[in-house]
């Protein structure tokens, strides 16, 4: 008889054991007899590492499924409303260079040549203010959302910034007292094999054997399952991404009504680039760079005086300051034998644009479709969950390098080198060659779900300043007549938006006070 999966175990908590908890606990009725059994086994002693406080709108449908009310989690983690991303300084570091990527698709993308008739046309304004209302809607400071909006609905699409520790603390609650899930917090102390190497359980200090039929590792860095239990080896990446360490700071707000930022504002330095998100009740700055290019002082300083600019030098200079390490790349594998990693023991590359928890939800998700009924078929679940996440890593990967590869900027060496061609993937470097004569296009990428599907592409190519050139002849997909009718139709409908949303500050402040309408 074949060996049923029944035993989940879980290897480390944070947002990404906790969030691998909620999902396959909402979906896999772990609460009855007949489903999985999830057990999360935690280190006391481990410390949330906290560089992913973006998310995107893929995590209120997350919410949704493990039964979090939107009101709770706003409430409970000190999180806010993001609508995307605001990059300051990446093109030429002028002092009117900025652009966004929302989180919006472009207003009539799949059904004319949007690109040509922007640059034609509208190439007066920037890329995003012509696709549509969102990039308005945050340079004004302005919510997703009206207070009358139910609890996941929005007006704009729209994701959060939460405080990741907070967040854990949220799951954990609602995993262990309404899904059914069993939490031992204790230390692994080795790792039980059986005869043709699958993991039989793990030992613990204090809580005995840990039986599991699948076993997924969410230890972050350590990677004790994957990495140093199975020696799945680690593929760098550095030569992608330069960047190798990050400094983090939490910082207060001026005032306690102070404007609350509806995107994730990233501000290009000489040595990097420093991340700056508005929670309800603080904001997360962090400065990115190049040890190569930058000294661990330097870099607090810049971090700091940034920071200064509205809390001022002498608060700026009490504020506490954490160093993390940042190591680009992925494991080999991701699933081997009856284990697979998720969140940071998978891989990271650096934190821009978010894709940390995204790519948890991904690999969850997954998992959770695809959760083999027996040990014999997980060995075609393996080899799909690797396939998978192969082409997902490299996308990454290709995405992050074309914030980079775009830049003009040739003012210090970390640009030049973070730039340079020797440094930009081959598929990203064809993919610019197909683009210098038509733009993006969802046929670009074969996934049904893309990490960054084309329109983001668009956002970031054309916000840094790419031209696609014109071409000889005329297709009828580049009739510009609907093109141009579908922008002006979105920039009519921008005072509209205006006029009708609260401040960000405002709505986040009404949910604190009085919650959100049940949809």
């Amino acid at each position: 008889m074949e060996k049923t999966i029944k035993q989940i175990v879980i290897v480390g908590g944070g947002s990404a054991g906790w969030l691998t908890a909620g999902i396959l606990a909402a979906q896999h009725a772990t609460k009855t007899p007949e489903g999985l059994q999830i057990t999360l086994v935690e280190s006391p002693d481990v410390n949330t590492i906290g560089v992913g406080e973006g998310t995107w709108p893929s995590m209120r449908n997350t919410l949704q499924t493990i039964g979090i009310s939107e009101t709770e989690f706003v409430r409970e983690c000190s999180a806010a409303f993001k609508q995307g991303s605001k990059f300051v300084g990446w093109k030429n570091g002028r002092a009117d260079d900025f652009y966004y990527h929302p989180f919006t698709v472009p207003n009539g993308y799949t059904q004319s040549n949007l690109p040509a008739a922007w640059q034609s046309h509208f190439s007066s304004m920037s890329f995003a203010d012509a696709m549509c209302e969102q990039s308005h809607i945050c340079e004004a400071g302005l919510a997703p959302k009206q207070i009358t909006t139910p609890e996941y609905a929005s007006v704009a699409n729209y994701g959060y910034h939460l405080d990741a520790g907070k967040f854990g603390q949220v799951l954990q609650k609602h995993c262990t007292a309404k899904l059914g899930v069993k939490h031992v917090l204790d230390h692994v102390t080795h790792i039980n094999s059986t005869a043709d190497g699958d993991i039989e359980s793990i030992a613990t200090k204090n809580s005995g054997a840990i039986v599991g039929d699948l076993f997924i590792d969410c230890s972050g860095l350590s990677c004790l399952l994957l990495g140093q239990h199975f020696q799945i080896p680690f593929l760098d990446k550095k030569q992608f991404s330069i960047n190798d360490t990050a400094l983090a700071i939490q910082t207060p707000y001026p005032e306690e009504n102070s404007p609350i930022a509806s995107p994730t504002i990233a501000t290009a330095q000489e040595a990097g680039w420093i991340w700056d998100i508005g929670l309800s009740s603080r904001r997360g700055t962090g400065h990115v760079y190049s040890s190569a290019h930058s000294s661990d002082e330097k870099a607090e300083q810049t971090l700091r005086a940034y920071i200064a600019k509205s809390v001022g030098e002498k608060k700026a200079e009490e504020l506490s300051c954490r160093k993390l390490p940042i190591r680009a790349g992925h494991r080999q594998k991701f699933w081997h034998k009856n284990c697979v990693a998720v969140g940071m023991a998978a891989g990271f590359i650096e934190p821009l644009e978010a894709s940390a928890l995204a790519l948890v939800e991904m690999s969850v998700n997954m998992i959770s479709d695809e959760m083999p009924a027996t040990r014999a078929a997980m060995v075609l679940v393996e080899k799909r969950f690797n396939t998978r996440f192969d082409y997902r890593w490299a996308r990454v990967i290709d995405f992050l390098k074309l914030h980079y590869a775009l830049t003009q900027r040739t003012d210090t060496d970390y640009w030049r080198d973070a730039s340079s061609p020797a440094s930009v993937p081959e598929h990203l470097q064809e993919l610019l060659t197909l683009w210098r004569y038509r733009p993006p296009y969802y046929n670009d990428f074969i996934e049904n779900e893309e990490v960054f599907p084309s329109a983001s592409y668009q956002y970031v190519l054309y916000g840094m300043g790419f031209k696609t050139e014109a071409r000889a002849y005329a297709k009828p997909r580049d009739d510009l007549s609907m093109a141009i009718k579908a922008i002006e139709a979105t920039l009519n409908k921008v005072p509209k938006y205006l006029a009708g949303l609260p401040s960000n500050r405002k709505l986040v402040e009404h949910v604190l006070k009085q919650g959100m309408m049940k949809i």
